[in-house]
């Protein structure tokens, strides 16, 4: 079964470790990961499938306000390493489905599980002032069986083409390197090159070459159209992810529809 939101709290039968002076003086919450921990490596403590945060301080809040974080779109890197517990964990080592939870978890422990938001109505138009309960939000149900332990490496067959290729998904460092990538060419032309970067990251072999070189070639040259919106379903069927979807309704024409809850201003600066 799929956990509500994922912050959870260690059970009464769990053994407590006796504090001592290293012991942290502030309250820490357990989040589950979307991913259950299944694609990481053994050796990373991220395996474990949780991840314990401590709730923010007025540290975290200096950093709300550093414009450079802000500026240069490291903010939410920021705050996580702040509030994990575990030194040892990197942020760069985060799936981007963990990382986004563990996001909407910090939300939550910062400043509670009502969220307000503006909400545009895709009918009328209409700007509507919602509030979100946060608490609703839950894992995805995983499939077990797709998942090898400690592996973040799928096969797949595209069906038009039949080419045999491999992919994974995105960590924090590969939204990073494609953000960059982006940035980089758009000095060069001004050509849309959002799609085709990301996958050349996602793709990590073309039947069985796991080249670079290869990779890109395929991406650029070779890659049906209809091959890759119908990978880019699979990954959307099989990733693991916190569903942060609402129930919408239009307070002028009460359209209703399931909307993504939005990142706006507020979501971290309620005030």
């Amino acid at each position: 079964m799929s956990d509500i939101i994922p912050i959870t709290r260690p059970s009464a039968g769990m053994q407590q470790q006796p504090k001592t002076d290293s012991t942290p003086k502030y309250p820490t919450e357990t989040i589950s990961l979307p991913s259950q921990g299944l694609l990481y490596d053994t050796s990373n403590p991220l395996s474990v499938g949780t991840l314990e945060m401590k709730n923010l301080t007025a540290r975290e809040e200096n950093l709300l306000t550093n414009q450079t974080l802000i500026k240069n779109g490291t903010l939410l890197d920021k705050l996580l390493e702040s509030v994990i517990v575990d030194k040892t964990i990197k942020i760069d080592d985060l799936l981007m489905t963990d990382f986004d939870a563990a996001i909407f978890a910090l939300r939550q422990l910062a400043y509670g599980t009502t969220y307000d938001a503006v909400v545009t109505c895709g009918r009328c138009g209409k700007e509507n002032q919602v509030e979100i309960d946060l608490s609703i939000l839950k894992n995805k149900d995983l499939d077990l069986s797709l998942y090898p332990k400690g592996e973040n490496n799928f096969s797949f067959q595209l069906p038009n083409s039949k080419t045999n290729i491999t992919f994974k998904f995105l960590t924090r460092k590969d939204i990073y390197n494609i953000d960059k990538e982006i940035e980089s060419l758009k000095k060069i032309s001004k050509q849309s090159t959002e799609m085709t970067t990301r996958l050349n990251y996602i793709i990590t072999s073309v039947d069985g070459d796991n080249t670079t070189a290869r990779i890109r070639k395929f991406v650029d040259g070779e890659l049906l159209s209809k091959d890759s919106l119908e990978l880019r379903r699979h990954i959307k069927q099989i990733s693991p992810e916190l569903n942060s979807t609402f129930e919408f309704c239009c307070s002028e024409c009460e359209y209703r529809k399931e909307e993504q809850i939005p990142m706006g201003i507020t979501f971290l600066f309620p005030n």
